[in-house]
């Protein structure tokens, strides 16, 4: 991981969690992966904090000034006040997380 405040990764109880460096690979990944136990969970690093969060309870952004590993220019934020405190967040654009994960993440489908 290069940065993590650009992280996100899957945990399962009882094996090692599998980290990304962008939040665009856990999206591409998940697609991929989708018989996980029922106790998978996917989170995200909120970008200001670098605190995990549940990436079905994150706030999305794309800015393209904010280089990322994988050149998805996307961070996550835990909520508004996050997002709105963090710089890089100026300028950028809402992603809807239907969008960026259309079949949903473990065990927090929104």
């Amino acid at each position: 991981i290069e940065d993590a405040r650009l992280a996100a990764q899957v945990v399962v109880p009882g094996e090692a969690p599998v980290f990304f460096d962008d939040i665009q690979c856990l999206a591409e990944y998940l697609p991929r992966h989708l018989a996980m136990p029922r106790d998978a969970m996917a989170f995200v690093a909120d970008h200001r904090t670098a605190e995990w969060i549940p990436a079905s309870r994150a706030l999305y952004t794309r800015n393209i000034a904010v280089p990322t590993p994988a050149d998805s220019h996307l961070i996550a934020h835990a909520d508004a006040a996050s997002r709105d405190a963090d710089a890089a967040s100026a300028g950028g654009t809402s992603v809807e997380f239907r969008s960026l994960f259309p079949l949903g993440v473990p065990n927090g489908n929104r």
